[in-house]
């Protein structure tokens, strides 16, 4: 191929280009190593060979942060080296449900899914809820829509059960009590990565029942549909038009059936899929938040950390999120090797 792409189709362009950013992801952090590398050397020397105490506590400062800096770029060069998964650079669904613990579980459940809306916020993410059924406080379920660059990459590993432990409210004798959340992250699903055809739904529609207005229990506007290949069914009564909650369930339908295909696809790469984080297995526990000890843990990890309000407020959330992020990646090198 000449030098010169101006002579370069529109999809021939798009994959040049596509190279030429991933290539960059290993590039630029490589010969940042490089750079930190030779700083390391001189710090290291003006340390042993120093007879000033302040320029010895200045250079031990500055190696601390090039070490630091040593972290994030071999952090950067492992995930270039990885091969891109399609749908973390997408979005995603995001599906919360109260466990075990009845009120209390419900009241958890709201603080975690508004502990996920202020993280998105703050990531600058879209955050739209396609069905919840919620009284107050309380949410017994919530299905979202979380829209943005990497959001399903990001929040991939939330998927599991949240274990919360606290006193509640209503609790008298102070005693602790312990909850459960089920949540489930599944890839945002486009017609590009999933055809549904028409001929394998089964489409029922009812009458709504809940909060809604007049109109609940007045008109068939509830809709339930039934993937008859795989016995998925998905229904939706959050909107008072039945073509409206037609179209939810679909989004929801396309997001779990995109997810199914690709756990089929990566139990065939990997023999084994039960492995320290990612499995998105929805019955495993993985975190604990331990209120009386502003204590987070996460169990896949053996992470603890006492930042429990920030964590909650969706700040601290990231601090986890990149603990994860990097345990999968080198897992993920690891099965390279």
């Amino acid at each position: 191929m000449s030098g010169d792409i101006s002579d370069l189709g529109r999809e021939e362009l798009a994959k040049v280009s596509k190279d030429f950013s991933d290539t960059g992801q290993i590039v630029l952090p490589y010969n940042r190593l490089l750079e930190l590398y030779g700083e390391l050397t001189e710090l290291q020397q003006m340390i042993d060979e120093s007879k000033d105490q302040s320029l010895r506590t200045l250079a031990l400062e500055e190696r601390q942060v090039a070490l630091e800096d040593v972290a994030e770029a071999e952090r950067q060069i492992i995930n270039g080296l990885l091969p891109k998964d399609q749908a973390e650079s997408g979005g995603a669904i995001l599906e919360i449900r109260a466990g075990t613990g009845g009120d209390e579980a419900s009241l958890f459940s709201g603080e975690l899914l508004r502990m996920y809306e202020r993280h998105s916020q703050l990531r600058g993410w879209k955050f739209n809820t396609i069905s919840s059924l919620e009284e107050g406080d309380r949410v017994k379920e919530a299905t979202v829509e979380v829209s943005g660059r990497g959001v399903f990459g990001a929040l991939m590993f939330e998927s599991g059960v949240h274990r919360v432990q606290r006193v509640p409210a209503t609790e008298t004798q102070g005693r602790i009590h312990t909850s459960t959340v089920t949540v489930a992250v599944l890839p945002q699903a486009t017609d590009v990565h999933i055809e549904v055809r028409e001929s394998d739904l089964r489409i029922d529609v009812f009458r709504a029942s809940g909060k809604g207005g007049q109109h609940v229990n007045t008109t068939d506007s509830a809709v339930r549909i039934t993937h008859l290949p795989t016995g998925l069914a998905v229904e939706n009564q959050q909107e008072r038009s039945q073509l409206r909650n037609k179209e939810k369930a679909m989004q929801i339908l396309r997001a779990r059936l995109y997810d199914m295909e690709r756990q089929k696809l990566d139990n065939e790469r990997r023999a084994s899929r039960n492995r320290l984080i990612g499995t998105g297995d929805r019955s495993e526990k993985c975190r604990t938040y331990n209120f009386a000890q502003s204590r987070v843990t996460d169990h896949r990890i053996n992470l603890s950390l006492y930042d429990l309000e920030g964590i909650m407020s969706g700040v601290s959330l990231q601090h986890i999120i990149d603990r994860l992020r990097i345990q999968h990646d080198l897992d993920e090198l690891a099965d390279m090797s």
